[in-house]
Parts: structure tokens; sequence; C-alpha cells
């Protein structure tokens, strides 16, 4: 019995080294697919991990969402559908994850128009020259009446360092964020000003998570509406969600 006990042990050892061996190997072949990828497109990748099909590997990047072969060799940038699962869209089931996650850093910088009566949240990528995003502002009241509190994040569409990302600067650094940015989208002018902010940082977060345009609105769940939606419409949208 004691010989069967300690050949028992001696196999699960062997087990145990060959499995810490593996994850090991593992480990260490993504960090070079992600060396690779970093080096070559002189991207930053946020975090490499297995995705749903297998030899591919799943890659968040500050350019959003892509699939790479397990030997670090060919670069996708695809949505992956599951068969088995109703046609889900793995990839938008991923992305969603990261937008809710991501959006946590950004929980002191909303510029927020709060419902009285709040039910529901949503997240605005707004640009202040944009005509839709003009348009769902001059809406602000209706949402904010159907139970609907807006924050907004920065995407100013012609980039880093452009008019309309200095103007997004000021309205943010303003005594009165909301005022400003209500008199931006009105086509007032805005005082200049400056502070710490990290409009740079919900700029690229924006890119990373998908955002191409604005107006782009985050629901609860964390997918997102690329473009404009009427206050009743929206308000359908969560309900759903909500079940």
């Amino acid at each position: 019995m004691k010989v069967f006990l300690r050949s028992l042990l001696a196999v699960l050892s062997l087990v145990s080294v060959a499995a810490t061996a593996n994850v090991l190997a593992d480990a260490a072949d993504k960090e070079s697919v992600k060396a690779k990828i970093e080096t070559t497109l002189k991207w930053r990748v946020d975090a490499i991990a297995d995705s749903p099909v297998e030899g591919l590997l799943q890659i968040s990047t500050e350019n959003g969402l892509f699939y790479v072969s397990a030997d670090g060799t060919y670069l996708l940038q695809a949505r992956v559908y599951n068969l088995d699962e109703e046609m889900r869209n793995e990839t938008e089931t991923a992305l969603a994850e990261m937008r809710l996650d991501g959006l946590k850093q950004f929980d002191d910088s909303y510029i927020e128009f709060k419902a009285e009566d709040e039910q529901y949240v949503v997240t605005v990528f707004t640009d202040t020259t944009c005509g839709y995003c003009r348009k769902l502002h001059e809406q602000i009241a209706q949402y904010n009446e159907e139970g609907i509190t807006v924050r907004y994040l920065a995407y100013p569409r012609a980039g880093l360092n452009s008019p309309v990302y200095r103007q997004m600067v000021s309205v943010w650094c303003s005594a009165d964020p909301k005022k400003a940015m209500t008199n931006a989208k009105s086509g007032s002018s805005v005082t200049p000003n400056s502070c710490d902010n990290d409009i740079a940082e919900q700029f690229r977060f924006g890119r990373k998570i998908g955002v191409n345009g604005t107006p782009n609105i985050v629901l609860s769940d964390g997918s997102i509406i690329p473009g404009y939606q009427p206050p009743e419409q929206l308000l359908s949208a969560l309900k759903q969600i909500a079940g």
C-alpha cells in the first residue's frame, strides 16, 4: 500500500510540474507575441489573452481589439461570431466588457446632465462642433425627463491639439463646465481655459473601444449606439436591455 501511495504521489508531482511548465510556456509565448506587436507596429498592447477561436490570441491595443495567430505571424481585424450560441458576437462581448471596465477611470471627469428621477445612465462621446451632437444636446432636457442621465466624454474628431480639442479643454476646464458645454454646442464663444485634464485620455479610450465618430452612446450593458438617437428611441433601447 505504501509503495502504491508513493507511486501515486510521484505521478501527481510529475503532472503538476508538467502543468506548471505548460502555463509558464504559454505565458512566455504570449509575452513574445505582445513584444512583437509593440516592436513591429509601435502599438501599446494593454492585454493579451486566448480568444474564443483555437489558435488565435485576442489583443487589446490603443487602436482597438485585434486577433493574432499564436505564433505572432498574422494580425486580423475581425468580428467573431459563435454559431453554436445563436450567432453571438464574441468580439462585441469582449468590447462591451472593456468599455464598462474602462469607463470607471473617468468617474471624476464626466460632464453630467443628471435626470431628477434617474432610471438610466448613458455615456456619450461628443464633439462640440458635431451637428448631431448639438441636436442631442438641444434635447438634453427631454432625455432627463425620460429618466436618462447623460454623461459626456470628449472625442474631438479632428484629433488632439486641433482647434476643437482646445475648445473642449476649455469646456472641461471652465468654472461651470455644463454651461460651457451648452454655449459651445449652441455656437457661442467659450472663454479659453486650461487646467490639468484628461481629454486626450478620453479620446484615446474612445478610439480603443471602437468609437470612430460622434455622437457615440455607450449603454448600461457596454453596447454602443454609433450615432444620434431621439429620446424616445434611446429610452426604448434602454428598456430592452433592462428587460
